[in-house]
This record gives structure tokens, sequence and C-alpha cells, in this order.
């Protein structure tokens, strides 16, 4: 497999030993969205551990083992070990995808063509108002209360609980379930952002 363009557009963001690596497992990912720990030791003829944490570090994989009956980030548990599959979250595989074909990183680009395919109306607002949650964000997380503003700064006020559902659904976001705390201080649910989307690069512009 030719991850030649994908590894230079990890690279943009990530220094780690394990980006080709990485690169490797993502590419596979994307035919099914998902990939086995089998599968993923199978491709490296190596020790897929470090490239498995550094995906769910960045969110680019999802580990399916949850502690509940649910996708939320916060109940998954990341296994290392044959059995173990993890999946790919919507918006990651335009992401990979962009990648694989111009070496270069493009959340605008990838969020767009999410929420095209889920069919939001509002689909070319989308790179804009998340990157503006992005903003708002802090050390990657932010209420609902904020995300309320947002929407209301971009004429969604009256659409905020769907699109937080789209959010959710697209994998841009995920409620931060096991923060009681921080949500009790806040007075609301807290949400975490998917770092994947929030990479500083040169040259990213939403592309049709």
């Amino acid at each position: 497999m030719d991850t030649r363009n994908l590894n230079s557009a990890l690279e943009t963001f990530l220094k780690e030993d394990a980006v080709n690596q990485l690169a490797k497992i993502l590419t596979y990912a994307l035919k099914t969205g998902r990939i086995s720990y089998e599968e993923a030791e199978h491709i490296l003829d190596d020790d897929p551990e470090d490239a498995l944490i550094l995906a769910d570090q960045q969110r680019l994989l999802i580990p399916l083992r949850s502690v509940k009956d649910t996708l939320e980030w916060d109940h998954s548990v990341l296994l290392l070990k044959p059995g173990e599959i993890y999946k790919m979250p919507n918006v990651v595989r335009y992401l990979v995808e962009q990648a694989s074909r111009t070496g270069q990183w493009y959340p605008e680009y990838a969020v767009a063509q999410t929420f095209r395919e889920m069919g939001e109306p509002k689909w070319n607002t989308m790179p804009a108002l998340v990157k503006k949650l992005g903003e708002e964000a802090s050390y990657n997380r932010l209420d609902a209360v904020q995300i309320k503003q947002v929407c209301s700064q971009f004429g969604l006020r009256d659409r905020v609980d769907s699109l937080i559902s789209g959010l959710k659904g697209a994998g841009v976001m995920s409620p931060k379930l096991s923060s009681i705390a921080e949500v009790q201080r806040a007075g609301s649910p807290i949400y975490e952002l998917n770092p994947s989307l929030f990479i500083l690069t040169s040259g990213n512009e939403t592309s049709n």
C-alpha cells in the first residue's frame, strides 16, 4: 500500500516515531471504517501498539470496546490485544481519504463532506462553525452553553439540539461523561472535541 501522501500529512502535526505505522493502519481502516488488532499486526508485521495508542490519542480510531453500551469516547476502553476492534469516526474517513490523495490535512474539507453526506442543509457552514467551536474550547473541551452561543452566531440557535447530535454522529465531538465535577461547575454537559480536526497547517481551505 502506498501511504506516502498520508504519511506526509500526518507528519505536519505528529512527530512520533509511529507515524509511518499509523499511516498504514489508517489506510487499511479506510476500506471498511474499522480495523482489528490482528489486522494491524499483520499489516505492520510488527507490534501495532504504539500506532494504535497514537490513533486513540488523536481520536483517529475509537475502540469499539466500551464499559457501557454506547459509542461515547469516554466509555471506550483501549485494549491492545487480539480480538479488539477500532472504529474510524465518519469525519476522519474524509480526513484520511483526502490526505491520501493530496498529502495535506484538510479538516474543513472533511467537516463539509461529512455533513453533506449526512444530509445537513447547512453543510457548507459547518466548517466555520466547527472552527469557531475550537476557538471557544479550553483544553479541547467546551460546554453546551458555549455550543449554543456559537450556533447562535451562525443563525442556528433553533437547531442546537439537532446540531449537537450531528456533531456527535460525525465524530467531531463526544460528551465528556467522566468529568462530573466539571459538569457541575459548568452547569451543563461538557464535550470533548476531536483533536485531529484542530491542527494548525498552512493552506487548508474548504473544498467542495
